[in-house]
């Protein structure tokens, strides 16, 4: 085994060892779906991924996303109600695009948007325990026909894991109370877009950029994320100390 092939088998065992932590009580679900989207980058060789999730009232939310063009087509096959995401979902089945342009009469207004945002491939995931499916991960990939049976292997056992730590929490065992932990992980991540807006707009940063650094806050404090978006929302977070975390973060563009 290669150096590189050591260190990817290192980064994956650590990728589901994260995913068993949320097993215990108070879990931040929110950070859970982003460790994963960025997981699968990272992981994966893909160029993004995102998660997206059934509410309570029966509507898909996007829950995490690794760069602004997955977010952005999240939200898009939301809105438009097509694409690999929401086929899987429906389905339970993995739903491959391997080439988008041959699926253009399948997706057509997805296809577009996907193709003029540089992806030539999108993937549906499902999110699944037996017979239950509660969403998607999509991988989207720069190039057509590259991703491997065996890269969607690894995906989608990370999918099922983040389901089985979702689904399987201690104190989860009615079907309402698992509900309600989902309905306040999609509460949460409306706040999470919100203070990332903010603070994108006060540090004048991309909103990916504006993400990364909250999250690198929440790291390095031991803060649950929500609570530093509570935080930026409320103007109660110390800037100073925020800005100390943000070295690596790259600013907004001026052009």
């Amino acid at each position: 085994m290669t150096e590189l092939e050591a260190g990817r088998e290192h980064r994956l065992a650590e990728a589901f060892v994260a995913v068993a932590d949320t097993l215990v009580a108070g879990f931040d679900v929110a950070d859970l779906f982003s460790d994963l989207a960025t997981a699968c980058v990272e992981l994966l060789g893909v160029t993004s991924a995102g998660l997206m999730l059934m509410d309570a009232g029966g509507q898909f939310r996007m829950m995490a996303s690794s760069s602004e063009r997955s977010r952005l087509m999240e939200l898009m096959e939301i809105q438009r109600d097509e694409g690999p995401g929401l086929d899987c979902f429906r389905t339970g089945v993995l739903v491959p695009a391997a080439d988008l342009a041959d699926r253009r009469a399948r997706w057509p207004l997805f296809t577009d948007e996907a193709l003029g945002s540089g992806f030539g491939a999108v993937y549906g995931l499902p999110m699944r325990l037996r017979r239950q499916t509660i969403g998607a991960l999509n991988l989207f990939q720069r190039e057509a026909n590259v991703v491997t049976g065996a890269t969607l292997g690894l995906a989608q056992a990370l999918a099922n894991a983040a389901t089985i730590a979702i689904l399987q929490q201690r104190a989860l065992a009615e079907r309402g109370e698992i509900t309600e932990q989902l309905q306040q992980a999609l509460n949460s991540r409306v706040l999470i877009e919100q203070a990332t807006g903010l603070l994108a707009g006060r540090e004048k940063l991309e909103l990916s950029a504006a993400f990364v650094l909250m999250r690198r806050y929440s790291r390095g404090t031991g803060e649950r994320l929500i609570d530093v978006a509570r935080a930026v929302i409320a103007d109660e977070l110390d800037m100073d100390r925020l800005r100390g975390y943000h070295a690596t973060v790259v600013p907004q563009s001026t052009d």
